[in-house]
């Protein structure tokens, strides 16, 4: 099973089991405004997730299999999925 990291102005802000998951953890920095599209284009938010092949070789800090970039329609999704 994968493991997921997300990373929002290049600090991990939260993780997952799975991209659904991993994605609901822009929850924790959800602008005021509610604009995910300006959130994500302020200079430096580069939102993104790095995926593991499991939450074992995320321990032992091997390198991620990929980096997945994120927008603000993945996030806005995501969001509108929660309770």
């Amino acid at each position: 099973m994968g493991f997921f990291e997300v990373f929002w102005h290049g600090e991990a802000i939260g993780d997952g089991g799975d991209l659904d998951e991993a994605l609901t953890a822009y929850a924790l920095v959800r602008p005021e405004d509610g604009s995910w599209d300006d959130a994500c284009a302020d200079p430096g938010a580069d939102p993104c997730i790095r995926r593991y092949a499991s939450f074992e070789a995320y321990l032992d800090n091997a390198d991620e299999l990929e980096t997945i970039p994120v927008t603000a329609a993945m996030i806005a999704s995501a969001m509108a999925q929660l309770p």
